[in-house]
């Protein structure tokens, strides 16, 4: 049953297809690397030996997983380390074994980071492409991270909407329904993808005005939306397919509303937040809003701006400071 779904789902034909550039040419293959196997077959009557032999499988994402997920000191030579073990081991056993049966096979996944990858090499040639892992980690742990060598992919951040330790009081007060609604597997590629986009355009809107945070988020989605052109906006977006089709319908009345009722360049974090992070809807607007709505705004603009500028590179266009791109792309939606 679990496995249909997954094929049913990427099998989701999108909305953006049309100027797709043949990328059947080149060649990636990704063979995705299962640290969480080695590491919950451990015997908790053997710590040290297990350990070891994890560490020997995976030398590198050993020390990341260990340090950044257990928060272990690699030279703490206490019996610290195999208490944590242990604990983690057995208290996580029930979510590894449901994941086992879900993620058996990768085929699919693996399938459709290939596609993507594509096209990130099309348009960055010069991209090594991290190697791809999968772990465990507790529940706070990322659900896609870049280290040193990989892109690791938390799989307990992808159980389904509906897997019973996203909905208990501890874990639904770090992750509301409308963000653990997104812990499916449909969201894999699209979040390693964001992740491919920082590794190759590191985040700098940190602290800007809220129309230059608006912008540089549209430009991230922009980018996505060049490597996953077979992918549904509302994936790439995280709205649902309601909130996708309410956007669509009112990008008028939402700048109108912007323009009006904010100061573009406000540096307020109450602000900032209200239109690009995350929430259940816009303040204000329409509770069929959603929440950052300010990502899909931005990436209007950068469309229009792009089309203006049709010579213009993915490197030109996210290399572009926002205001210009604001002023050029004299926008203005009806």
């Amino acid at each position: 049953m679990v496995r249909s779904l997954i094929v049913i789902l990427f099998f989701i034909i999108g909305c953006n297809t049309d100027n797709a550039p043949d990328v059947s040419h080149i060649k990636v293959d990704i063979n995705i690397e299962r640290f969480e196997n080695s590491f919950f077959r451990i015997d908790t009557n053997q710590i040290t030996t297990g350990l070891q032999q994890t560490r020997e499988d995976f030398p590198s994402f050993y020390q990341d997983f260990m340090m950044g997920i257990l928060q272990l000191n690699m030279n703490d030579s206490s019996g610290e380390t195999h208490e944590v073990v242990k604990s983690f081991l057995s208290s996580y056993k029930g979510i590894y074994d449901t994941l086992q049966l879900m993620y058996k096979n990768m085929d699919k996944i693996e399938n459709k980071l290939e596609e993507n990858f594509r096209f990130a090499k099309y348009y960055f040639p010069d991209y090594k492409i991290p190697g791809i892992i999968t772990y465990i980690g507790t529940l706070d742990a990322p659900g896609i991270a870049l280290t040193n060598n990989y892109i690791a992919i938390g799989l307990h951040q992808y159980a389904g909407r509906e897997f019973s330790a996203y909905h208990t009081m501890e874990t639904e007060q770090l992750y509301p329904a409308y963000i653990s609604r997104r812990f499916t597997p449909e969201y894999i590629p699209v979040n390693v993808m964001k992740i491919v986009s920082e590794d190759l355009f590191p985040e700098q809107s940190a602290g800007r005005p809220l129309i230059e945070q608006v912008i540089e988020n549209g430009k991230r989605l922009y980018l996505i939306d060049h490597f996953m052109p077979y992918t549904p906006d509302s994936l790439i977006t995280g709205y649902t397919k309601n909130q996708q089709e309410w956007v669509g319908e009112n990008e008028g009345l939402i700048w109108s509303y912007l323009i009006q009722n904010e100061n573009l360049y406000s540096i307020d974090p109450v602000v900032i937040q209200t239109y690009i992070g995350e929430s259940p809807f816009t303040q204000n607007m329409s509770q069929s809003s959603p929440g950052n709505i300010g990502q899909w705004i931005g990436w209007q603009i950068v469309k229009k701006y792009a089309e203006k500028y049709p010579d213009k590179t993915l490197t030109d266009i996210m290399n572009a400071s926002p205001r210009s791109i604001l002023d050029e792309a004299k926008y203005k939606p009806k």
